[in-house]
């Protein structure tokens, strides 16, 4: 920035347009991301904009595109029954809903997709801002929200298959993106994994150590992605000649897993391997398995789900199927601002390949 421009004050459009050799018309046309601006004017202004140290007025940028340049990251019925939420309702605003934040943060998985989001917004200028709906009061608040623009549109991590809030943002008309396919149809644009395919994966590799005698560990049977992973391992197993598979049914946590593989050890005490729909579980499954003086994987062969922080964590390490959630995560940012961008433009969705990682324990 030049001496004059420092005593001046702030850098203002006129300086900006000065800079670049262009009106102060097109500057605002460029800085309030008007599509149809020749791509060399608009670099013209962006290095002006560089060199001036001109910082928009957000407030008054706002009035003119209706927009917050803000959107809204909505943690939704995460490891909560619909049940119990719902009878937590009255007690949430004193605070009592602090079990379901606990839960989240507990959760690598929500960490991955806040890294994924805030990579995406912050070169672009904008911020998430984080919301949870836990009950249908904090649900309302949410579409509440949105509906007076306090944010321009919102990202959805629903994991359970009764969650009304897709289906009550669509009914609102507000602008939304999924992380992962809704159990019910909903007119609303998501990103996902193919789930059945990485379960695949899972079951190829522990037959190909030679593993017959295989459990596994599922996730809650109400998630679409806990539903996806059994069927597409189950299918996998019985094509290799396997058709029964002894399932315990976990929570995603690391507790559940531990107790699941308490109770398979008990019942199939001659199992030689291990699929658990997700890391925590598989860290669990890990921790009993040595308690009872097993070997990983020289007795029982365990492979996990996401390759979160807890794969890495785990004693071994573990083998896993990788679910690249940070880029998922990138790409519901990226689908939403271009849903924000056009409105009217179709629904659609993008489905991610897993990919297996193979460490020590498998």
């Amino acid at each position: 920035m030049t001496d004059d421009l420092r005593s001046a004050g702030a850098p203002t459009l006129e300086d900006v347009a000065r800079a670049a050799g262009v009106s102060r018309a097109t500057v605002s046309r460029v800085v309030n991301g008007v599509r149809n601006v020749d791509p060399v004017i608009q670099e013209a202004v962006r290095r002006a904009v560089s060199v001036t140290g001109y910082t928009p007025n957000r407030a008054a940028r706002s009035l003119v595109t209706r927009r917050a340049d803000a959107i809204a990251l909505v943690v939704s019925g995460a490891g909560v029954e619909p049940k119990a939420a719902e009878e937590s309702e009255d007690t949430t605003a004193s605070g009592d809903g602090s079990s379901f934040t606990a839960q989240v943060f507990a959760d690598p998985f929500f960490g991955r997709v806040v890294t994924g989001v805030v990579n995406y917004l912050r070169p672009r200028g904008m911020h998430p801002v984080l919301m949870f709906a836990e009950s249908s009061r904090a649900r309302e608040d949410v579409v509440a929200y949105l509906r007076q623009g306090r944010a321009d549109g919102a990202l959805v991590v629903s994991t359970h298959a009764e969650d009304p809030l897709p289906a009550l943002i669509a009914e609102a008309g507000l602008a939304a993106v999924l992380f992962a396919r809704p159990a019910r149809p909903v007119p609303v644009s998501y990103v996902d994994l193919a789930h059945q395919d990485g379960a695949r994966l899972a079951a190829e590799h522990l037959l190909g150590r030679n593993c017959r005698r295989i459990a596994t560990i599922s996730g809650p049977l109400d998630v679409p992605a806990g539903q996806a992973r059994l069927t597409g391992f189950r299918d996998t197993m019985a094509r290799h000649g396997h058709p029964y598979i002894p399932i315990v049914e976990g929570q995603f946590t690391q507790e559940s897993g531990e107790a699941a593989m308490e109770r398979l050890l008990a019942e199939h005490p001659d199992l030689d391997g291990v699929f658990a729909a997700n890391d925590l579980m598989a860290l669990g499954a890990c921790h009993v398995l040595r308690e009872h003086g097993r070997s990983v994987p020289g007795d029982v062969a365990v492979v996990g789900f996401d390759d979160s922080s807890a794969a890495l964590a785990c004693r071994p390490p573990l083998t896993t199927v990788r679910q690249p959630v940070e880029g998922m995560a990138a790409e519901m940012t990226r689908l939403l601002l271009d849903r924000l961008s056009r409105p009217d433009g179709p629904v659609t969705s993008v489905i991610f390949e897993p990919e297996l990682v193979v460490r020590a324990s498998a």
